[in-house]
């Protein structure tokens, strides 16, 4: 019997230590896998594909709300279904739980968006969808709806339907446009937490943003993590003082435990501010990161799709300039720093340096730092990580003692250890894909006089008779071939602090292609698109790779110059392919925008695309046809049978496809998913 009650409470601690909000000690960096209308980039998809390179560098990814929402296209956050349909602007059930499963193999937590503030109706004002999972039918009513809803405009609607709304006032604040759900009702929490397990258990995630906690009580989030014991929780509870955050964190408590993390608003403002006015005095501002006992609980962040410049008529509130400093100040510090989407796609070299520093120094969400030094035109911060100290330096104009080795850097930022806290090498070009022979600079952090670096490009371990260099030597990674440098110290005959890196080095070079569109075919809407108008004249709006609409803004570059080819006259533009990832993707339209065309999309070839008078929605469809190399002539002194390149339709040669799409491999037309 006492065997028994041991293993009945230790199992019981277990369970409570899971669910205490967010893990310990974590040293776990988070991606935001999505910005505002990141339905091509955030494509369940287009994620798992990239599952090899997130691992190396995140934890957790944080993907959009996954089921279907109210609209179409829809970001989710007019979320409507919650345990049958799946079929979301992302993807759908299949590819999403293919993704999560990807992620999970390759060590990658997923974070679901929860939405369970407010939610849609199929209909009218109270037609909630009714559903049924593993036998048991979930149906919400007009009753599970807060009175104040709407500001009284429920109740209106309520009494002309001849139902009654819940007694209860919102226990948050209200939200116009969806139904505010009343969690003090006992069919909204049976529904909220049988939803939340079912995350968890059929799609497999790993844990929970929930989103707009402001709306309703913090007990309840700490109510919902009990039952669901989910491994993360991070509410976006959207307070710019630490002192809110902390007293939301604190309302998550169950039997005096905190339940949930919190997004710290607070930290990101006082980047913001410091990056946006060049005071880099500033970011010894405020931060629930900086706050006793809740680092922890803090996830840090600089921007994310609601703060992000989306367009010019939808500012928002960004970071206007010094991007990487202001990561760079969040990965130096405490917490769970969470990259934004599109700044790890425009800044991945540099961020993927600051991750490999976090981790190389071993700093966790409850690392201790401190402020080492702050002027208006610079701010240094000492972070103590379990392998050594890292000196985060912010702006311009100070310079570090020479007990400081330079690990990696950029404009207003960069990154020093300790030589006295460890000794270890460093490469300063981080593991990726990259276009064309690369330089590496190799860098020895130590406190050791006599070390010296030896390294190795085969990717054995480096032994005290492999290649020697001196501190600072750089070294060329050729292209066309993956190469696996390990760099170690060499310390009186033996040889530790080893780091590895691999590059995937593609032979390209930059070439041009030109889009041609035709929209002769299609119905008398398009007629001022049509070769007989007077001034024909086309939209073009593009986007993606490095490629960004001129105009700005909808409906884009409207295009006049034609061309003819195979007797028929199009019109035409050129872009040029920077990289071997590169890709254009297009909508064309007429007027101000309407009609339109479905997305054409990955577009890194000369193409002819013909407008017909199909449609596909609302949309019209399109036929297009690659103008590119359709063959591959092999010399004989370069048989195709023993070609280790795969050449594009376009026929450049790279090393491997990184990419979906043909290609030619060994004298044969590839096709690679």
């Amino acid at each position: 019997m006492k065997r028994l009650l041991t293993l009945f409470f230790s199992v019981c601690l277990a369970m409570t230590v899971f669910a205490q909000g967010w893990p310990s000690n974590y040293g776990g960096v988070m991606l935001q896998g999505f910005y505002w209308d990141s339905y091509d980039d955030t494509k369940w998809t287009n994620l798992e594909s990239q599952a090899d390179e997130l691992s190396k560098y995140f934890s957790l990814v944080w993907i959009p709300q996954s089921a279907r929402a109210t609209s179409p296209t829809s970001m989710g956050y007019d979320d409507l279904y919650w345990f049958t349909n799946y079929n979301s602007s992302f993807g759908n059930e299949a590819q999403l739980l293919s993704l999560i499963s990807t992620f999970k193999n390759k060590g990658i937590g997923t974070i679901a968006d929860v939405v369970i503030n407010h939610r849609g109706t199929v209909a009218n004002w109270f037609d909630f969808p009714t559903e049924t999972y593993n036998g048991v039918t979930y149906s919400m009513t007009a009753a599970d709806v807060v009175k104040d809803d709407d500001k009284g405009k429920a109740q209106t609607a309520a009494t002309a339907q001849g139902v009654s709304l819940s007694s209860n006032i919102d226990s948050g604040e209200g939200w116009d446009g969806m139904r505010d759900l009343d969690h003090n009702s006992a069919n909204v929490q049976k529904t909220v937490k049988a939803y939340l397990r079912m995350l968890l258990e059929k799609f497999g995630y790993a844990g929970f943003r929930y989103d707009m906690t402001k709306g309703y009580a913090a007990k309840f989030t700490g109510m919902y993590n009990t039952d669901a014991k989910p491994q993360f929780s991070v509410g976006e509870s959207w307070y710019g003082e630490s002192s809110n955050l902390k007293k939301w964190v604190d309302g998550t408590k169950v039997n005096n435990v905190i339940q949930s993390a919190a997004f710290d608003f607070a930290i990101r403002y006082t980047a913001q501010r410091a990056a946006n006015s060049g005071n880099w005095a500033m970011l010894d501002g405020d931060g629930l990161a900086k706050q006793n006992g809740y680092s922890r609980y803090a996830v840090t962040f600089v921007e994310n799709h609601d703060t992000e410049y989306r367009s010019s008529t939808a500012q928002q509130d960004p970071l206007k300039k010094d991007t990487l400093a202001a990561n760079a100040y969040i990965l130096a510090m405490p917490g769970t720093p969470c990259v934004f989407l599109k700044h790890w796609q425009a800044y991945k070299n540099a961020i993927k340096n600051m991750i490999d520093a976090r981790k190389l120094v071993g700093i966790h969400n409850e690392s201790t730092f401190s402020r080492y030094s702050s002027a208006s035109n610079y701010y240094a911060l000492q972070t103590n990580g379990t392998n050594g100290k890292l000196l985060a330096v912010m702006g311009s104009g100070f310079v570090p003692t020479a007990r400081w080795i330079k690990l990696t850097g950029g404009y207003h930022w960069a990154y020093y250890i300790d030589k006295n806290s460890m000794s270890t090498a460093w490469a300063d070009l981080a593991s990726g894909s990259y276009d064309g022979a690369q330089t590496v600079t190799l860098t020895a952090v130590t406190g050791e006089s006599g070390a010296q670096l030896v390294y190795t490009t085969n990717g054995t371990e480096p032994t005290a008779s492999s290649t020697k260099a001196a501190n600072g030597t750089k070294i060329t990674i050729p292209a066309g071939a993956t190469t696996t440098l390990k760099v170690g110290l060499l310390i009186n005959g033996v040889v530790s602090g080893i780091i590895t890196r691999t590059y995937d080095v593609v032979d390209f070079t930059p070439y041009a292609i030109k889009v041609y569109v035709n929209a002769d075919d299609a119905d008398a809407s398009w007629a001022s698109a049509k070769m007989t108008a007077a001034s024909p004249k086309i939209n073009f709006w593009f986007w993606g790779g490095s490629h960004a609409t001129a105009k700005g803004s909808w409906p884009g570059d409207a295009v006049t110059e034609t061309e003819t080819v195979d007797g028929k006259k199009y019109f035409v533009k050129e872009f040029q392919i920077t990289n071997s990832t590169d890709v254009v993707n297009f909508v064309f339209s007429v007027g101000t925008g309407a009609p339109q065309t479905v997305n054409v999309e990955n577009v890194k070839e000369t193409t002819l695309i013909n407008i017909t008078s199909e449609k596909e929605g609302a949309n019209y469809k399109v036929k297009t046809t690659a103008t590119g190399i359709e063959g591959l002539e092999v010399a004989e002194n370069e048989k195709a049978d023993s070609d280790p390149y795969y050449y594009t339709l376009s026929g450049q040669r790279i090393a491997k496809p990184t990419q979906r799409g043909i290609y030619i491999h060994k004298g044969k037309k590839i096709l690679v998913k």
